[in-house]
This record gives C-alpha cells, sequence and structure tokens, in this order.
C-alpha cells in the first residue's frame, strides 16, 4: 500500500452552539488499495489506482453529490447536523448548518441530513433525519419546502437516501430507523415498516417496498428500468434489484448480489449508498470499502478503504468517483462515467 506524508491544519468554524475542528490535507495522504475480482475490473478502475483524502476530522461523512456549476461536492456530518461544500480551487468550508434538525435542544445522535441529490431543475434535495422529511431548496437563494414528511397520514422515520429516476424525474427515498433516538425502538414512530417510498411529480407519496429490514441507498440502472436497494442489516447485506414499469410501480424485488458473507469475515462496514456506471455496473458502499458489481450481480473488484464506508457519488467529469468514508472525504479516478453523464 503507498503511504504518503502530509501536513495538516486545524481550521475552526462556528457551527451552532460551538466551534468544530476540521482537519483539511496539504499534500494529499493515500489510504487502502484496488482489488481487482474480475479481469473486467480492470477496464474500470486501474489496479494501481489509489484513494486520496481530500479532508478528514469528520464523525461520520455522508451523501456526497457533485455539483456542476459551483465545480464542488456538497456531503454531510450527520452527528453534527451540518453539510460542507469541497472544491480543488477553495477546499472546505461549511454549506449549511443545520442541515437536517432545526429543533431545540438534542434530537438524537444523528440529526442531521444524510443523502443528497442534485434534482433535474438544479435544486438541492435533502434527507432529513432530525425533521423526519425530504426537503428541496433552489441552491443560489436558499429557502427549503417539504417534498414528503409522511405516508397515510403518519410521519416518516427518518427519510436515509435519495434518488431521481433519469426518465419519470420521480424522487426515490429510503426511510430506516437511524435518525430516532432510540433507533427502530423510537416510541416516536408512527410507521410499522421501514419503506422505499416514489414521490411523483404532484407531491403524491407511494409505496414501492415495505419489506425491507434496513432500506438504505438507492439508484437506478441507467435506461431506467431497475430500481437497486441497499439494505444496511449485518444479517442480510443484500442489494436488491426490483423491476420498474413505465409509471415506476415496482415489482417483484430479487437479491441482485449478498455481501453477508463479507460482513460476518469481519470487514468494516454494510451496504450503504450505492451509484451506477453508463454501462450498469453498480458501485455500493459495503464490507470494506466500495463494492463494483455487474448489472448480473458479479463482483467485479473493491475499492478497500479500510473502514466503513457511507456513500459515493460521481464528480469532476464523471470519471472521478467521490466517496465518504467514516472520517474522510475521498475521490478515486475511474476509466468509466457515472451513468446520466455526457
Amino acid at each position: 500500500m503507498k503511504k504518503v506524508l502530509c501536513l495538516k491544519i486545524a481550521l475552526l468554524f462556528w457551527v451552532g452552539p460551538g466551534l468544530q475542528t476540521v482537519m483539511i490535507a496539504q499534500s494529499l495522504p493515500v489510504i487502502g488499495k484496488v482489488v481487482v475480482e474480475d479481469p473486467q475490473f480492470e477496464k474500470l478502475v486501474a489496479k494501481d489506482g489509489v484513494v486520496e483524502v481530500l479532508a478528514g476530522g469528520f464523525v461520520w461523512a455522508e451523501g456526497p453529490v457533485w455539483v456542476k456549476g459551483r465545480q464542488s461536492v456538497l456531503f454531510t456530518d450527520v452527528p453534527k447536523n451540518t453539510i460542507y461544500e469541497w472544491s480543488g480551487t477553495t477546499g472546505l468550508s461549511v454549506f449549511l448548518t443545520p442541515s437536517g434538525y432545526t429543533g431545540a435542544g438534542v434530537y438524537s445522535d444523528e440529526p442531521g441530513a444524510n443523502g443528497l441529490l442534485i434534482d433535474d431543475a438544479g435544486n438541492l434535495v435533502a434527507c432529513e433525519h432530525g425533521d423526519r422529511r425530504v426537503s428541496v431548496m433552489p441552491l443560489a437563494k436558499g429557502g427549503k419546502r417539504t417534498v414528503a414528511d409522511q405516508y397515510e397520514g403518519k410521519k416518516l422515520n427518518s427519510p436515509n437516501d435519495v434518488a431521481q429516476h433519469p426518465v419519470t424525474k420521480a424522487l426515490y427515498f429510503t426511510d430506516p430507523p437511524y435518525g430516532l433516538e432510540k433507533k427502530e425502538n423510537d416510541p416516536k414512530r408512527e410507521l410499522d415498516f421501514f419503506g422505499v417510498y416514489r414521490v411523483d411529480g404532484k407531491g403524491k407519496v407511494a409505496l414501492v417496498a415495505g419489506d425491507l429490514t434496513r432500506p438504505n441507498g438507492v439508484a437506478f440502472s441507467p435506461d431506467g428500468k431497475i430500481l437497486y436497494v441497499a439494505v444496511s442489516d449485518p444479517e442480510r447485506a443484500h442489494i436488491m434489484a426490483y423491476p420498474l414499469t413505465a409509471e415506476g410501480k415496482a415489482g417483484k424485488g430479487k437479491i441482485l448480489f449478498d455481501a453477508t458473507p463479507m460482513v460476518k469475515m469481519g470487514r468494516p462496514g454494510l451496504p450503504d449508498g450505492l451509484k451506477t456506471d453508463v454501462e450498469g455496473n453498480i458501485w455500493t458502499t459495503g464490507p470494506g470499502g466500495v463494492l463494483v458489481i455487474s448489472p448480473d450481480g458479479k463482483l467485479l473488484g473493491r475499492i478497500e478503504t479500510g473502514r466503513p464506508t457511507a456513500n459515493c457519488a460521481w464528480g469532476d467529469d464523471g470519471s472521478t468517483l467521490y466517496i465518504t468514508a467514516h472520517q474522510y472525504l475521498c475521490r478515486i479516478r475511474t476509466r468509466t462515467k457515472g451513468a446520466g453523464w455526457r
């Protein structure tokens, strides 16, 4: 494994009631390694590819999304209730705080925004744990509005991740219990399941799947005909695939990939955030880092980070994969591009 010595400076940001220290790498350290499981993987990532750390010192970094107009990546620190922005020219800054809980006092250990999305209109869509909703906000002027905060009159648990369908433009999001103070045992729960939902253009919320133990990340095949859902359950660490109708309704799901044996081997982390590339391969965080899986469910390779890894997103020209790995924001250059990039 390559090692690069680096100097770091501590910057103090005023965030809510106090100062927060965030470490920014002056020169980029390298962590982890690329592991080839199938020769096809080398067409996607160089076997000597490196995972560069861009910033660190976070409690639990999540939800990266590339903002083309700003040439930057937004990402969250869920426990710190903050969204950060990083760019290659200006470095790291606080973009928004509070990000997911606007009430008084302490709500839970994960109150902030989690998954982020830049929608087709260029707005920032956020899954907010503490306020228990999916929100949308124009990047230029601010001012949030609620996209979804209930299903059939009952309050959502804690929306976690969100994706926009490439054809219908409907939003799909997951709703596990991670943002609640007592998780699945929280008395504030109003729904007795953890769902995957669709929000259409008229704001109607429909249940897509209600039988998953811990639905987490969501993504689509490039043609929008398959919905992928990551399940963050150590006993059922699955990547699920659901066929979608032209109207966006889901058929019976199947297990595309079972990462449970990797969990049992002691590799850190669970299936969490995921994205697809132009060829339909699935890039999902999971045990040990990022797993790259073919559309037919074959493990092609792994990008090891050596720590629990939350999420990933395509950026720059579409060929850079940004990764949130526990306390770090990272990136790796690839030989492909994300689905939807031109």
